[in-house]
């Protein structure tokens, strides 16, 4: 059976690496629609993916998150690969990673980045990308190797019950942990990762898009796991609680009296708070579950890859 694979490539102002990109994938995909979705460049990224034999469209809110948005809503295919436009990534590996999604009937297959040349990856970049993907497998218990990595295969059902909330380069942890809430079958496949062209500059901001990510992980922790997060603040409230309020007890033990007025209320709001805080997380929690039961009710309605 022939499936049907879209190359989807969000683009900003990549206008030396573009064409070169398009033609890689035309070499290892000949059959492939290839799309670049351009976002606001002021070169000729436009006219060397026309050149190329791309389709290219536009998307005018600005933001990686926001074109893969639009890309996920507009195409159509059996089998779609993403990749960014900056010949960073070994497309050579594309149809190992169709080829692992269909064998294994996977939803994702993520391209881990091993780098060949040591100006690939940026200090900042290769730590931060560590910490969050830590974080990430620490608190739903997965491991991973390169959580961020831009270079992914998808399949349909993924596709079209993804959410997509991010506007930026949080997208991808948004991808990711979408996977690991829903508790989809994904798997890493390491790929080789190169120095962008000369010429070619990074837009992602190590401290800004970083502060970001984490963001990002943070709400998406409430969101699909919102028992253990209104757990943890109520764990924080009780602990101020005993911090300010065994003083108190001791005193009004000793002398009878509670001469720090102002510290007691303090006290009972911070139990008020930690009480209240654990029935929000019972609440929310039976809130994401049916939300996720919901979910899993429209992933179910498209077929498995490689079946129709």
């Amino acid at each position: 059976m022939t499936l049907k694979t879209a190359v989807i490539i969000p683009c900003y102002n990549e206008e030396k690496a573009i064409a070169k990109v398009v033609a890689d994938f035309r070499e290892v995909l000949p059959q492939a629609e290839i799309y670049v979705y351009d976002n606001n460049s002021d070169d000729a990224t436009v006219a060397e993916a026309l050149r190329a034999g791309a389709i290219v469209r536009s998307e005018s809110r600005q933001g990686k998150g926001n074109v893969i948005r639009r890309m996920f809503a507009d195409i159509e295919a059996d089998v779609y690969v993403m990749s960014d436009g900056d010949e960073t990534y070994d497309i050579k590996k594309t149809p190992l990673l169709i080829s692992e999604l269909c064998k294994n009937q996977l939803d994702m297959v993520i391209g881990s980045r091993k780098e060949v040349d040591l100006a690939a990856y940026r200090v900042g970049h290769r730590s931060g990308n560590l910490i969050l993907t830590k974080l990430v497998q620490h608190f739903f218990d997965y491991q991973l190797e390169d959580m961020l990595s831009g270079f992914r295969v998808f399949s349909r059902r993924f596709v079209k019950t993804f959410p997509a909330q991010s506007a930026g380069f949080e997208i991808e942890t948004e991808l990711t942990i979408f996977a690991l809430s829903s508790k989809m079958p994904i798997k890493e496949v390491e790929t080789d990762y190169f120095a962008r062209p000369i010429g070619s500059f990074s837009k992602l901001s190590t401290v800004k898009d970083g502060l970001r990510i984490l963001r990002t992980i943070v709400m998406l922790i409430k969101e699909e796991r919102p028992l253990l997060f209104f757990s943890v603040l109520a764990f924080v409230f009780a602990l101020l609680t005993l911090v300010c309020g065994v003083p108190i007890v001791q005193q009004y033990f000793e002398t009878g009296l509670v001469p720090r007025l102002p510290t007691a209320v303090l006290t009972a709001s911070l139990m008020i708070c930690s009480v209240v805080s654990m029935l929000v997380g019972f609440v929310l929690d039976s809130v994401a579950n049916s939300r996720k039961e919901a979910r899993r009710q429209a992933y179910l309605r498209y077929p498995v890859v490689g079946e129709k």
